[in-house]
């Protein structure tokens, strides 16, 4: 039997967490990720860029939803940020 690592909503909200982020309860993917990129300091979106890129570059099958939330809140969020800074 073939085992397939994934990210889920699940597992998307608990590497935000684990950050520091703050995720409702019951929070879909995209709603977590709207409320990680609020207020993002130096050190947040370095954090949350690091956990983007390893989610992106490995082996693990990232699920359609937590992919449309990486894309349409966090990555536009990060190059905005990054912008802003210079």
């Amino acid at each position: 039997m073939m085992h397939a690592d994934l990210i889920d909503q699940e597992d998307l909200l608990g590497q935000l967490r684990s950050l520091g982020f703050e995720t409702p309860p019951g929070a879909s993917a995209e709603q977590a990720c709207e409320c990680a990129v609020r207020g993002l300091s130096e050190s947040r979106a370095k954090a949350l860029r690091s956990m983007v890129e390893h989610m992106l570059t490995g082996r693990a099958t990232i699920l359609p939803a937590v992919r449309q939330a990486i894309d349409k809140q966090l990555l536009p969020a990060l190059a905005q940020f990054h912008q802003a800074r210079g």
